[in-house]
């Protein structure tokens, strides 16, 4: 295999970046839309248990689900170059069948643990009410398995035009609850039909490109041989959704924590500062959902030495210099953006925005970084830096809560995100030098 070079790597990333972004943009656009709709005419309090409801059911769908999106690309890759489709179909299939059962118990979960624990979250009696069929709302997660052939296939057009189903149907339910001076149920309504159709319509491109791909190939049929023809793949794949699953919720206990210490208002104000700095975390993830492939190239051909960490380099020096401008707006007019978003009543969001803000500019350094390492065939030194970021700040969080209110909720983002991309880094750096020396020899 030709080893390419990292700048090739890096046009080759940001290629797929480019066709990822088109989507990533017009749904960051749809959703401030209606994030605005809806935090004006919930007010902080209503707002807070929305996310709360919702953040909740993610959270359930991320520490039961199982993608197996990385062992598509992965062992996929390997049956795309040899042309065996055969393999391929299988690998699907094996993957569709864990991904599908972990969802039907996340679903199960959520229904259950719902109504047993929103009243302690914060939620209303109106959320409370609505606690059981909102638990399909999980399923808004279970699509790693599409999202990875798609991933393998190139396909990146397909998933940016998926990542705006679910903010233009939330966009459209807001409307309407706002016309018609609807309340929280209804908000509650709009975002389980996205969640559903986020589900849906990515399973359906999925089976749509697959067919036109694999041809004759039953897309449900016999699984026998997946794991002696794709080695390693269950440890693969366990240490992958460890990664993703531990960095899921490094980002969604948060809220579910301070709804329990503050109250449902709180969470309101830090949602809406969360949403309003999205804009520079989802580039970052982008990035290393569009670099993982490239990477996994790279390595594949031996370049997991100084080609991986210049190709590593590049691509951070970009996406930092590329999220500049937003920075200085958030930094700066963090008040008036805060009002403008939320109306008056989320000018207490001010200083989060500014405490998250340059919290997502360390964190700009996490998924390229994780991708080298899943790359690199270390995914678990990507879950152990989100594990001891997680696990030794979490504590510290209910403390700064105490303490400073929800402004505590900032600085715990901050010290969080340095300690988390700091160690992603420095095993990256490890891992690439070890291999270099290793190919090198004495």
């Amino acid at each position: 295999m030709t080893l390419i070079p990292p700048q090739g790597i890096v046009r080759r990333i940001y290629a797929n970046l480019a066709r990822l972004m088109g989507g990533k943009a017009g749904a960051g656009i749809i959703s401030l839309a209606y994030m605005v709709i809806a935090a004006r005419e919930l007010g902080p309090a209503d707002y807070g248990v929305l996310m709360l409801v919702h953040t909740f059911a993610m959270t359930i769908g991320g520490i039961i689900e199982f993608p197996g999106w990385h062992a598509i690309v992965r062992y996929g890759a390997e049956a795309l170059e040899t042309k065996d489709h055969d393999r391929l179909g299988r690998l699907l299939r094996f993957a569709g069948a864990v991904e599908l059962t972990g969802g039907v118990a996340a679903v199960l979960t959520a229904a259950v643990l719902g109504p047993m624990i929103g009243a302690r979250l914060g939620w209303s009696p109106a959320a409370l009410a609505f606690a059981l069929p909102y638990s399909f709302a999980v399923l808004a997660s279970i699509r790693a398995t599409p999202a990875g052939y798609l991933q393998l296939l190139g396909r990146f057009d397909l998933l940016g035009l998926h990542t705006m189903a679910a903010p233009l149907v939330r966009l459209i339910g807001a409307v309407i609850a706002a016309a018609l001076g609807l309340g929280l149920h209804n908000y509650l309504v709009a975002w389980l039909i996205a969640a559903l159709v986020e589900w849906a319509a990515l399973w359906a491109i999925g089976l749509w490109v697959a067919r036109r791909q694999l041809g004759f190939l039953p897309l449900v049929g016999s699984m026998t041989g997946v794991t002696a023809e794709n080695e390693g793949i269950w440890r693969f794949m366990i240490g992958a959704n460890a990664d993703v699953t531990v960095g899921e919720l490094a980002a969604r206990v948060p809220p579910l924590l301070i709804g329990a210490t503050l109250g449902a208002a709180p969470v309101g104000l830090y949602s809406l500062a969360q949403r309003a700095t999205s804009v520079l975390a989802v580039p970052a993830q982008v990035l290393g959902t569009a670099a993982y492939a490239e990477l996994a190239r790279l390595v594949a051909a031996g370049g997991h030495g100084a080609p991986l960490r210049s190709a590593l380099r590049q691509s951070l020096r970009i996406a930092i210099l590329a999220s500049a401008p937003v920075v200085l707006i958030l930094l700066l007019f963090g008040r008036q953006v805060a009002v403008a978003l939320g109306g008056a009543a989320f000018a207490g969001a001010a200083g989060l925005l500014a405490w998250l803000t340059i919290a997502r500019v360390i964190l700009l350094a996490g998924p390229p970084a994780s991708a080298a390492l899943v790359a690199l065939g270390r995914p678990l030194l990507s879950v152990a830096a989100n594990v001891i970021s997680a696990a030794a700040t979490l504590p510290l969080l209910f403390l700064l809560l105490r303490r400073l209110g929800v402004t505590g909720a900032g600085w715990h983002a901050l010290i969080q995100a340095a300690v988390a991309a700091g160690l992603l880094l420095f095993f990256v750096r490890r891992e690439s030098f070890r291999r270099e020396q290793a190919t090198e020899g004495p």
